[in-house]
Order: C-alpha cells, then structure tokens, then sequence
C-alpha cells in the first residue's frame, strides 16, 4: 500500500508541472496583466515602469515562468499582485469555506443520487422509476449557476426564506448564541451546496440504477430471496455494497466537476470561498493568485481520485493494492 502511495504521488508531479504551464501560458496569452489596475494614463512613463518592476512584469515571459516554477518548487506562492498579500495566506482563509461547501454538497449528491438509483433499479419500468428518470435528466441538463440562479429567485426573493448570500448573517451573527450560529451557517449552506450537488445526484443516479439492475439478477440475490429474508436487508445488506463500486468511481471524478462548479456558484451566492477568489483573480489578472488556486484545486482532485482508489479495498475486500 506504501509503495502503491508513493507511486501515485510521484505520478501527480507531472500533471502538477502540466497545470502550472498551460495556466501560465493562458494567462500570458490574456490582454493586459495585473499593473493595468494601478496605472491610469496621467502617470508618467517612469512611474508606471516602477510599477510593472515592483511586480516583476517588465521581465521576459520566459523568465517569469522559471521564477514562478521555482517558487512553487520551495511550496512558497509569492505575493498577491491586487491584494498585496502572501498567496499562500489568502488561499489558506479561503480554502476552508470551499471545503466546506464541497463537503455539502457531495453529501446531497451521495444521498440523492444512491437513494433514487437504488428506487429505480428496484422498481424498474414502474411510474416512480419514469419519473426519477425524468427528474434526473433535468436536472443533469441543468447548469450549476442556472440552477443556483433559480434557487436564488425563488427560496429568496418570492419565498424570502432563505439567505441570498454570504456565509453568516453579517450584522446580526456576532450577537448570535452558538445554536444559533450553527443555523446561520446551515441556512446559509443550503442553497449553494444543493446547487452544486443536484447535478452530481443526476448522473450519480443513473450509474446507480444500471448497477443495481445488474447486482439484483445475480445468483447470490435470488438465493437471499429463497432463504426467505426481508427484501429490505436484501436490497440494503446484499445488493447495495456490491453495487457502490460505480459509485465511488463517480466519487473520483465528481470532484473536479465540485471544485469547477463552485466557481460560479460561490460567485452567484457572494461565498467567500476558491470560487469567488479565483473569479477575482481572473478579474484582476492577477498571476500568482492565479497559478497558486489552480495549484491548490489541482492537489486536491489528485487526493480525491487516491481517496476513491483506496475506497474500493474498503467497498469491496477482494481488492488490495500490491
């Protein structure tokens, strides 16, 4: 397991180097950079070539990309060109709430997306297995900031029952017990990380469906059936475990699909998370922001996909990694 570990890691190396290269190239090809945002025409020659020099954009392009891969080789992000803070300390504020709204909605996307293939594999070619079919496809279809839009509309404009955005209630949480400020947080919570997490539910329920239609015409099914056992411990004991393995694939790969869909989403909903700081930095054309969110996002989804890998030793024994 070490050496299968130390592997995967060695393997990441390179896409970590892809990322940081095609991110750099894309921002190079960008118009303008950064220094447009503290040089306005009445400045003199001399003043704005101070300012591009203070941030080391009057060097070649060549140049600034050594630099920035020896950067990232010492782990150190450098500086924020509009914030004038280290990057490293703005992701590290940040990185929690993204986090945390991943975690939500992966949660609604797992507990949606199992039950309803679950429902449609056992009753397959039935009204309910027509109708989640429909429901998911829809809501596949749908794009993660249409749909954040919507919620937006209707649970806090017409229904005004929900927060619209941010993470607390800004005035009000500092006087707020601790029960009540675990509410704030929770009410807050629900519309981004349903946003982001009904769309995985979509696709999460039809991978389930096709596994359990599979799983439940095996022979061991039908011998639990003969033994004369509730159907629900069939389903739920049986059937269910053998039919996660598709999941915990989808788990894998749903993760860059989260991190890219809080992007917009965060944005729509002022969270101040990855997503909205990554819209900023684009916005501002700010380089090391830039390279150091794509980097950190780039990290994560590789420990998300081991994660998933490891999973399957757990869903399944007979797999083990030598």
């Amino acid at each position: 397991m070490i050496g299968y570990l130390l592997r995967r890691t060695l393997l990441a190396l390179p896409l970590l180097w892809g990322v940081m290269t095609l991110t750099f190239l894309l921002i190079e090809m960008a118009p303008g950079d950064a220094s447009d945002a503290f040089i306005n025409p009445e400045m003199s020659p001399e003043v704005a070539q101070a300012v591009r020099a203070k941030w080391g954009l009057d060097r070649p392009a060549p140049e600034r990309y050594l630099l920035e891969l020896e950067n990232m080789a010492r782990g150190d992000f450098g500086l924020s060109i509009s914030m004038e803070r280290p990057v490293f300390e703005v992701i590290a504020e940040t990185l929690p709430n993204t986090l945390q709204l991943a975690a939500v909605s992966l949660v609604v996307s797992q507990l949606f997306g199992i039950a309803a293939g679950v429902a449609q594999g056992v009753r397959q070619y039935s009204k309910l297995d027509a109708g989640l079919a429909i429901s998911t496809l829809f809501f596949y279809s749908m794009p993660s900031f249409w749909l954040a839009l919507m919620l937006q509309l209707v649970f806090c404009l017409y229904w005004n029952v929900l927060p619209s955005s941010g993470m607390v209630d800004a005035v009000m949480y500092d006087y707020m017990t601790p029960s009540q400020q675990l509410w704030d947080r929770a009410k807050h919570l629900v519309l981004p990380g349903v946003a982001m997490g009904l769309a995985g539910a979509a696709g999460d329920a039809r991978f389930m469906r096709s596994a359990m239609l599979e799983v439940i015409r095996q022979d061991y099914i039908r011998t639990a059936r003969a033994k004369g056992l509730p159907e629900w411990k069939v389903i739920g004991k049986h059937a269910l475990g053998n039919a996660l393995l598709p999941i915990i694939t989808l788990l894998g790969l749903n993760l860059p699909l989260l991190f890219s869909g809080s992007v917009l989403v965060e944005y729509i909903f002022g969270w101040p998370g990855m997503g909205r700081l990554i819209v900023n930095a684009i916005l501002a054309a700010d380089s090391p922001l830039i390279l150091g969110c794509f980097l950190v996002y780039t990290v994560l989804v590789v420990a998300g996909n081991l994660l998933a890998d490891l999973l399957y030793a757990v869903a399944d024994p007979r797999i083990r990694y030598t």
